[in-house]
C-alpha cells in the first residue's frame, strides 16, 4: 500500500517547481491531488501525465488564486465532490521578490502579502471544516529559511514567511485539538522557476557556496518531507517548524 492511500489533497502552486514535485510524490504515494495553481497550461499538463501513470483520477488540475476567498471555497468544494473529503492541504504557492528597505515598493510588498501570506491563511481557513467534520488532517504551510532567519534585501519576503511560521504555530494549537495537525516546512534555496529567475546558474552556484553540504536543494529533496507530514506517520507532529535547507540554518543565517 502506498503511504497516502486513501488521501485526498491540495497542492497549491502545483504547477511548476516545488508544488510539481509535492504532487507527483503525493499521487505516487497513493494520495489523489487537486494541482491549484494560476498557471493554466503548466498545471493541466502535469494533471494529464499524472493521470496517464497513475490512472484517470489520480490528479486533477484547478485554476485558482490563493488571493481569493471565493476562489478558495470553490476548490474545496469541488474536490470534495470529486474525490472526497479533503484531508491535506500542502499550502505551497508562493512569491518570492529581492528589495531593500529603502527602495522596494509598497505595490510589490503588497502582493507578496497577498500571495504568501494572505492566501496561506486563506487555505488553513478553507479546508477547517471538512477536516473537522471528517476526522481531521495536516495542513502543511511553506515557509523559508528567510521564515527562521534575516537576509539583507529580503524584508518584505521575510515577512510573509515569519508570519506563516507563526500562523502555523497558532492553527497547531487551535486545531489540534479538532484533529487538524499544522506544520511548517523551512526549505532553503531550491532550484525552481521562481529561484532561477533571479540569476539563473550563477544564482545557482553562488547559493551553493554557502550551502554546508555544497548544492542547492531540487524539488525531489523537499517532497518526501511533504509525503512524511501528509501521512499517518506523523500523527503525533504538530506545530513543528522543520528545516530542510542542506545545513544553511545551522550557522546564524544565509545571508550572514
Amino acid at each position: 500500500m502506498g503511504r497516502l492511500d486513501d488521501k485526498v489533497a491540495i497542492v497549491t502552486g502545483g504547477a511548476m517547481g516545488q508544488g510539481a514535485g509535492i504532487a507527483r510524490q503525493f499521487v505516487a504515494e497513493g494520495a489523489r491531488v487537486a494541482i491549484a495553481d494560476i498557471a493554466k497550461e503548466q498545471g493541466q499538463a502535469l494533471a494529464d501525465e499524472l493521470c496517464q501513470d497513475f490512472g484517470g483520477d489520480a490528479a486533477h488540475f484547478v485554476h485558482h488564486d490563493v488571493s481569493d476567498q471565493a476562489s478558495w471555497t470553490a476548490l474545496v468544494e469541488d474536490t470534495n465532490q470529486r474525490f472526497g473529503p479533503v484531508n491535506v492541504l500542502a499550502n505551497n504557492a508562493g512569491l518570492l521578490r529581492f528589495g531593500e528597505i529603502e527602495t522596494m515598493p509598497v505595490d510589490e510588498l503588497e502582493l507578496l502579502f497577498r500571495v504568501n501570506q494572505l492566501g496561506c491563511f486563506l487555505g488553513m481557513q478553507a479546508v477547517t471544516a471538512t477536516m473537522r467534520t471528517n476526522g481531521g488532517g495536516s495542513i502543511i504551510n511553506a515557509s523559508s529559511v528567510e521564515g527562521l532567519a534575516g537576509m539583507a534585501n529580503c524584508t518584505a519576503y521575510a515577512a510573509t514567511k515569519w508570519a506563516i511560521r507563526g500562523m502555523t504555530k497558532c492553527g497547531a494549537m487551535e486545531l489540534g485539538p479538532k484533529g487538524i495537525r499544522v506544520n511548517s516546512v523551512h526549505p532553503g534555496m531550491i532550484d525552481t522557476p521562481m529561484t532561477r529567475v533571479h540569476g539563473g546558474d550563477i544564482a545557482m552556484e553562488y547559493g551553493a557556496s554557502k550551502v554546508p553540504l555544497r548544492r542547492v536543494g531540487h524539488p525531489e529533496d523537499i517532497a518526501p518531507l511533504y509525503v512524511f507530514l501528509a501521512s499517518d506517520e506523523s500523527s503525533y507532529i504538530n506545530g513543528a517548524e522543520i528545516s530542510i535547507d542542506g545545513g544553511v540554518t545551522a550557522t546564524h543565517a544565509f545571508g550572514g
